[in-house]
């Protein structure tokens, strides 16, 4: 069972909701998220006041700087996270930094802890639908590759349509590209739903018919005559003419980057039957609700902008049912949900499972590094400072016939940041919980965390620190 309701819109970052969300809980994803445009857009009429920032910084300005124009888009978590567990996935941000852009590294960046995080929550059975541009394309299917795997890719989807402008020295630039990767060999993909009619140029070919319809005979070599009948549908191709929507449509909500309900309608029939979750992740302005609800799928939809929520229920009164009292139907959550598929009684963290044995590698040792294994570091620095996380006081729980507290639930960092000049070794490390971790990043000194959380409040137990460390 699901940790969230059927017709949820979270109105918060996507990616605290995804870490909240159990595993294995959702049939289909089936999201457009920021193409990498290096843009913002203003939505017009009823989604006037919608603003997407869809611009990518590596580094930002200092902080503190004059006149800072720019802030750093991605956090040290997610870059530790890629390097420790997803080896290959780090190789395609580190790529795109050197071949393409820092801003496109830091748009992967971005986009890779959660597409993992899709990657997690989706069934066996599941697949994910992946809309993006010329942009990123090539890079993104790289990264999903390097999470799904490559025999886990179905389709590059063309989604062609047409559109003003006249370049000078290149075609006109006039599709869209829609990932199309399965969970497992076991997903599920409907005949139905991919099917389409067979083309009139095709029936034309089958020229004879008996009770049994319309053939055409197909001579062999060994002169053999096979009688083939004609088919009233085939296998849909993976280019997609579905016109853009024009100014004055019906369906049209003002919301900048909205897609065709035609076309979501297509992949929601494709891969998933009635009753199955469909989610969107960025979701917008509901392009992926509304078809789901359409359909009697079950929905769950993501989106910051305050705006999501007013044209999710106007576009589900408008297009759906208009007798159905969608404010009522329609639950809106600022809070992440509350992972019930883990162990211990901790809030959702960054520790996302470890990469399959075929993607790990070997991690170059950097000079005085200590020669343990994080694992063993773990012990080592349990056995010197205690079990507990050395910024708040926090004990990990102690699990049903264990004597011992599970130092899985503490991360390994540094007391004194690498950014500050702080080293690898074993002296200037020390034991987080993930929060702490997450609060500390690369900035602050273990001092300046634990002078944090007693200011804020967040410090559980002092009398656990050990006061040594501040001094490293």
């Amino acid at each position: 069972m699901p940790n969230f309701k059927n017709r949820t819109l979270f109105e918060s970052d996507n990616l605290p909701i995804l870490l909240g969300m159990d595993s294995e809980t959702v049939d289909l994803i089936a999201t457009d998220p920021p193409f990498k445009k290096d843009r913002k857009f203003q939505g017009i009429g009823p989604s006037e006041g919608q603003t997407m920032k869809d611009t990518w910084s590596w580094h930002g300005d200092p902080p503190g700087s004059p006149g800072q124009t720019k802030k750093s888009d991605i956090h040290k978590e997610w870059l530790d996270h890629t390097r420790e567990h997803w080896p290959a996935l780090n190789e395609v941000i580190e790529a795109a930094y050197t071949a393409h852009s820092p801003s496109m590294a830091a748009f992967l960046a971005f986009m890779s802890v959660r597409l993992i995080e899709m990657h997690r929550i989706l069934k066996p059975t599941g697949s994910l639908y992946l809309h993006c541009d010329p942009t990123a394309n090539s890079y993104l299917r790289l990264m999903l590759d390097a999470i799904f795997g490559v025999k886990q890719f179905r389709n590059e989807i063309v989604w062609s349509y047409q559109g003003t402008g006249q370049p000078k020295n290149a075609f006109k630039r006039k599709h869209d590209t829609i990932l199309f990767y399965a969970k497992s060999p076991n997903a599920y993909f409907s005949d139905e739903g991919s099917s389409e009619p067979i083309s009139d140029f095709s029936k034309s070919k089958y020229t004879k018919e008996d009770e049994k319809g319309r053939y055409k005979d197909i001579r062999h070599p060994d002169g053999s005559i096979h009688r083939q009948y004609i088919r009233s549908h085939q296998r849909m191709r993976d280019v997609w003419d579905i016109p853009i929507i024009n100014a004055m449509a019906k369906e049209r909500v003002g919301w900048t980057t909205q897609k065709p309900l035609r076309l979501y309608s297509r992949i929601v029939k494709a891969s998933s039957n009635e009753g199955d979750m469909v989610l969107d992740p960025f979701c917008g302005c509901a392009t992926t609700c509304v078809a789901a609800e359409q359909l009697d799928r079950q929905w769950v939809g993501i989106d910051q902008s305050p705006k999501a929520k007013t044209i999710v229920k106007n576009r589900l009164e408008n297009e759906v049912r208009k007798s159905m009292a969608w404010s009522e139907q329609v639950t809106i959550s600022h809070d992440a949900p509350r992972r019930t598929d883990v162990r211990g009684l901790l809030p959702p963290t960054f520790s996302l499972p470890p990469a399959p044995k075929s993607r790990r590698r070997g991690r170059r040792k950097q000079s005085g590094a200590p020669t343990y294994d994080r694992n063993e570091m773990r012990v080592h620095l349990a056995l010197r400072d205690g079990a507990c996380c050395q910024g708040c006081g926090m004990t990990p729980p102690t699990m049903p016939g264990s004597l011992s507290p599970e130092l899985e639930y503490l991360d390994i960092d540094h007391i004194k940041p690498r950014a500050d000049a702080g080293g690898d070794n074993e002296k200037n490390l020390c034991l987080l919980c993930p929060p702490c971790n997450r609060r500390k990043a690369h900035i602050w000194t273990l001092a300046q965390l634990r002078q944090a959380n007693q200011r804020t409040k967040k410090m559980l137990d002092k009398s656990k620190l050990k006061k040594s460390l501040e001094n490293v």
